[in-house]
């Protein structure tokens, strides 16, 4: 009974490999992509609000920390809030605070489940708009962030920024209880967990447990018989 179970889970592994792949990709982008919707954002307030504005107008309000112009006193009090972190906007369910009204709406769907864009070439949906026409990307193979370094091409602007560290050797997720660094947040998760003894992937077919879900994947080929 314990193997068929185990070969269930095997097989289902296997068919969501992409799947992880894509999740793990977000767990380690995670600050890129918040940051990346807060210049969007930013942006699309900017260009609804100038229409029909001259250029002096546009400049009329000017960021003193950037050199950024904005056509309205209020547009400039928002961006403002890139450079003081200020973060007017809480959530009252947990302890999370936004600089916009409208980064605000869309956390609250990670607690209301709400995903109101659909993909119309399959069945996902999402909470983010800027999340659909990510995935969109997986359909259509489009890639239009390019490195300047080398060949590679990338479908998000998050991905491409992680990818450039190989080139800079930017390292800016630092470890606070020893000198180590790392380039993907997701390995630095990955390494406090060295410290910590935390293994929170248990295997379903015995009692081990390991530190990362790909030694969990190398170990179950023991249950499964499945050979990379």
């Amino acid at each position: 009974m314990r193997n068929s179970r185990v070969n269930v889970i095997g097989r289902s592994r296997s068919r969501s490999s992409s799947t992880e792949e894509e999740e793990d990709h977000e767990e380690e982008s995670e600050s890129e992509r918040e940051l990346e919707s807060e210049e969007e954002e930013e942006e699309e307030i900017v260009h609804e609000r100038e229409r029909g504005r001259t250029n002096d107008d546009r400049r009329r309000h000017v960021c003193h920390v950037c050199d950024t112009g904005f056509p309205s006193n209020s547009l400039l009090d928002i961006h403002m809030r890139v450079h003081n972190g200020l973060k007017p906007y809480k959530c009252h369910l947990c302890d999370k605070a936004f600089a916009q009204s409208g980064q605000l709406t869309t956390h609250l769907r990670s607690h209301t489940g709400l995903k109101p864009f659909k993909c119309h070439l399959c069945d996902k949906a999402f909470a983010e708009s800027g999340d659909l026409t990510r995935h969109l990307r997986t359909h259509s193979g489009e890639k239009p962030f390019k490195c300047p370094g080398c060949e590679k091409a990338f479908s998000h602007s998050s991905a491409l920024t992680v990818h450039l560290r190989i080139h800079t050797g930017l390292k800016p997720f630092k470890c606070h209880l020893c000198d180590k660094a790392f380039a993907h947040s997701g390995h630095l998760t990955t390494h406090l967990r060295t410290h910590s003894g935390e293994k929170p992937f248990k295997c379903p077919g015995c009692e081990r447990t390991f530190t990362t879900s790909s030694a969990l994947k190398v170990h179950l080929r023991i249950h499964t018989g499945l050979k990379p």
